[in-house]
């Protein structure tokens, strides 16, 4: 479970461990993940080819294997492409593309050597609908899903199942952060919540139910699909 130690990942370590998983818990922070109540904690940065090897490689050796990679961890990026310098530019999509190619890369193996498994991408709905003043964000989530279903093609005939949910405006700290970053903190939120139709913010927990559900045994038909969490944001 990478980005497992705040927001959607931490409330996806407890769903999964209630259903009796035992679930190693990624993230860049150290600190964070001495909160997380999970069987195994690693400090990896996704970014990095090194430390995503040695951090997949890791989990899978103190769990005995590996049959589920949920990917979370994530960044957000505000402003248009004018405005969004490279650099910047350039860590959204270390975080949200390449640490999903680089963790599935180093997860596969491991999903082999168990017959089989799941891949569970968290990009976005913004990887669907376009949103202003977040080009590399947009950019990112939909190259996530992209990616989602190119992996499908290739490793569903192993047994290997990858599919991504694409949630909507979610209580977390990763979205309060993206708020703070504006002028109008509350007008954002305010603005994010009518454009669902049932008026509010999305809870983490139901994205967790959601990744859940790909995760099992019940989604073993379900390949490649991107399932839209997202309180009827996209549908307007």
């Amino acid at each position: 479970m990478t980005g497992g130690a705040s927001g959607i990942g931490a409330a996806t370590v407890a769903r999964l461990r209630r259903d009796g998983a035992r679930v190693a818990a990624l993230d860049l922070a150290r600190p964070r993940l001495e909160a997380v109540d999970a069987d195994v904690r690693v400090a990896a940065d996704v970014g990095s080819e090194e430390e995503a090897q040695r951090g997949i490689d890791e989990a899978a050796a103190a769990l005995g294997g590996l049959d589920v990679l949920v990917a979370c961890a994530g960044v957000a990026g505000r402003g248009s492409v004018v405005d969004t310098t490279p650099a910047e530019w350039e860590q959204v999509f270390a975080v949200n593309v390449r640490g999903v190619y680089l963790t599935a890369r180093a997860a596969i193996p491991h999903l082999r050597r168990a017959g089989g498994g799941a891949i569970v991408v968290v990009a976005s709905q913004l990887g669907i609908v376009g949103a202003a003043g977040a080009a590399a964000y947009c950019a990112s989530k939909g190259a996530a899903i992209m990616l989602t279903r190119a992996m499908a093609i290739d490793h569903g005939p192993e047994g290997i199942r990858v599919n991504c949910v694409c949630p909507g405006p979610t209580a977390t700290p990763l979205l309060e952060s993206y708020f703070e970053s504006s002028g109008d903190p509350d007008g954002d939120r305010v603005a994010y919540e009518h454009a669902q139709l049932h008026g509010r913010l999305i809870e983490p927990e139901e994205i967790a139910d959601a990744i859940a559900y790909l995760a099992s045994p019940g989604a073993t038909s379900t390949l490649g699909t991107a399932l839209v969490v997202d309180g009827g944001y996209s549908i307007r």
